[in-house]
């Protein structure tokens, strides 16, 4: 192990990144603990060149971010053939980490972490930097919580840095947006919807898109439509799954147009969600035995009449029929078409996708998937006079009964 990088000096080694090792160093000049992530530049002079000079450029836009929620940048630099960035020391876990040693994490607690996450990123976005390469490898939960983004400057280069000779890809496939499988340029969009994968992945225990190869990966990301998180797992309320089906919309334009909305209504579900919750024993498969329509209930409502919070999932929906219309809103009309033949199935109208679709229990006004959610007024409003007609019968029977007898 090296002693030295620059003015740092290496106390140990916390683990190997994508590109290089990633050391737990000092700073003599602040006597400030730092981790160090190392960067080989073992290339041909030309392509070295190339490659340093983005590293930097990626690097030093990284380091104007300035937000809670992504890593702090110190300093970059050079030593011999290994380029380095010298960042802030976190003390927690990955949550790669996390995913792997727990079963499934408390629908709450991801919804706070991925709001989180969505914060970083639209400050990033803000400032004119995609991620592009959002997974939860690259996601530090601290010991209190709280979320920092880290790789920022790097995933950039990475994806750019594809060996031909070596036939390898740098990137995570599994992550992937449709648009970086096909190459074509990436935004913002890119990165909620690698969002939307992580989001998916920790609400059910699997990422939405899986295959023996790389690209089987690619295929379903472009082409499968997966379940509703809440088919694997009856902890997930109805708004969620809305959530996580805009998120991972093929087509760009029907997915959260910036990660600042996505945090907004991750943030609206959660306050939808009572405290105290009482969370069934998650589900893995959808033959399980315990029906879609469980409830929640909430054991420590201040609401002295008990009301039960009904998050359940409609019935209809976790089925075929409800797979179409919810591929009708949200992803493209080829995708849409080949569901509709592997289902064997016409696809919905507006009309059936009216009647079928669950209520939202949060404020439309304060939500940005109230258009995923229409809602048929027409048949309260009939409810509603024909209560009223019910009642002026039974006291107009009243009165004449008073008058006869």
């Amino acid at each position: 192990m090296i002693s030295h990088l620059g003015r740092y000096e290496i106390v140990g080694e916390l683990g190997q990144g994508a590109m290089g090792v990633v050391y737990k160093a000092t700073d003599p000049l602040i006597d400030r603990i730092v981790a160090i992530k190392t960067i080989t530049l073992s290339l041909a002079m030309e392509e070295r060149e190339e490659y340093e000079a983005r590293f930097y450029q990626e690097a030093k836009a990284a380091g104007r971010l300035s937000h809670p929620n992504i890593v702090t940048i110190y300093d970059v630099g050079r030593c011999g053939d290994i380029a380095y960035i010298a960042m802030e020391f976190l003390q927690g876990r990955e949550l790669r980490d996390m995913l792997n040693d727990e079963k499934l994490l408390p629908v709450d607690q991801v919804i706070d972490i991925v709001a989180q996450v969505a914060q970083g990123l639209a400050y990033a976005h803000e400032h004119g930097i995609i991620h592009r390469d959002i997974k939860p490898s690259n996601i530090m939960v601290g010991r209190d919580g709280h979320v920092k983004i880290t790789d920022f400057g790097i995933a950039r280069m990475a994806s750019a840095a594809v060996r031909t000779q070596t036939g390898m890809v740098l990137g995570s496939p599994k992550y992937m947006s449709p648009e970086q499988v096909m190459g074509k340029l990436t935004d913002q969009r890119s990165d909620v919807f690698s969002l939307g994968v992580m989001l998916y992945e920790m609400l059910t225990g699997n990422p939405p898109f899986l295959g023996e190869n790389v690209n089987a990966i690619m295929y379903q990301t472009l082409n499968a439509i997966p379940q509703p998180p809440s088919s694997l797992n009856v902890a997930v309320p109805d708004m969620l799954n809305f959530i996580v089906a805009k998120a991972l919309a093929k087509d760009v334009e029907h997915r959260y147009q910036n990660a600042g909305d996505l945090a907004n209504d991750l943030r609206a579900c959660r306050g939808a969600m009572p405290r105290g919750m009482v969370v069934p024993e998650v589900l893995r498969s959808a033959g399980s035995a315990l029906p879609p329509e469980a409830t929640h209930t909430d054991i420590n409502s201040d609401d002295e009449s008990d009301t039960v919070v009904n998050l359940r999932l409609s019935p209809s929906f976790d089925s075929a029929g409800a797979t179409m219309r919810l591929a009708a809103m949200t992803a493209s009309q080829e995708d849409v078409e080949e569901l509709s033949r592997t289902f064997k199935m016409q696809r919905p109208s507006i009309e059936e996708i009216n009647r079928a679709a669950p209520h939202s229990q949060v404020s439309a006004k304060h939500s940005s998937i109230n258009m995923a959610l229409p809602v048929d007024n027409t048949r309260s409003a009939k409810g509603g006079g024909l209560l009223l007609m019910a009642i002026i019968a039974l006291i107009l029977i009243g009165l004449i009964s008073a008058l006869l007898f």
